[in-house]
C-alpha cells in the first residue's frame, strides 16, 4: 500500500522560510517520480507547484514558486523535501506530496497546512 506523510508545515510570517517533507513507503521510492502540489483554501483544484525525477537529475517548477521553491529527496531515506523561502501570504494552503509527475499522479498524502500571515 503507498503512503505518503507529509510534515513540517505550520504557521509563518511573510518573508519566512519552512522545509517541508514527505515519508514515503509502500513502493520502490528511489525509482518514482515524485510531486508537490497544493491546495489554496477556498479552491477546489490542486496546484501543481515542482517534480523531481528519481534520480535528481531533473526538477521542474511552477513560476509562481520558481526561486523561491525547492524540491529535492533523499532515496536512502525515503523522504520528499520542499525548502520555501520567502514565503508570501497567497502561499497559504494544504501541501501535497503525490506520486507521479504533474498530470499523472497515482497517490498523494494527507496534507500539511502551512499559513504565512503576519
Amino acid at each position: 500500500e503507498v503512503q505518503l506523510v507529509e510534515s513540517g508545515g505550520g504557521l509563518v510570517q511573510p518573508g519566512g522560510s519552512l522545509r517541508l517533507s514527505c515519508a514515503a513507503s509502500g513502493f520502490t521510492f528511489s525509482s518514482a517520480v515524485m510531486s508537490w502540489v497544493r491546495q489554496p483554501p477556498g479552491k477546489g483544484g490542486l496546484e501543481w507547484l515542482s517534480t523531481i525525477n528519481s534520480g535528481s537529475i531533473i526538477t521542474t517548477s511552477a513560476d509562481s514558486v520558481k526561486g523561491r521553491f525547492t524540491i529535492s529527496r533523499d532515496n536512502a531515506k525515503n523522504t520528499l523535501y520542499l525548502q520555501m523561502n520567502s514565503l508570501k501570504p497567497e502561499d497559504t494552503a494544504v501541501y501535497y506530496c503525490a506520486k507521479g509527475p504533474r498530470w499523472a499522479y497515482s497517490a498523494r498524502g494527507q496534507g500539511t497546512q502551512v499559513t504565512v500571515s503576519s
